[in-house]
């Protein structure tokens, strides 16, 4: 019985990086269609970008943490 709750949790732990994969589609999505359409402030946009990638990062290295450390802490 723990083992399968074990597995259930680390499933649930990674939709997280499932939804920061999804996060980093649109925001490379929006980078390049903004460039696109005007193109002369894309090294500003590129900063925009960056910081997108990074935030939605953020929410999936702790998810994946969460998913090991549940599928091997017990």
């Amino acid at each position: 019985m723990l083992e399968g709750a074990k597995l259930i949790g680390a499933g649930a732990a990674t939709i997280a990086p499932a939804g920061a994969a999804i996060g980093i589609g649109n925001v490379s999505s929006s980078s390049t269609h903004s460039v696109a359409r005007n193109p002369s402030p894309a090294k500003q946009s590129s900063g925009y970008a960056t910081s997108g990638f990074a935030s939605t990062e953020a929410i999936a290295s702790p998810a994946s943490t969460t998913a090991s450390s549940t599928s091997f802490a017990f």
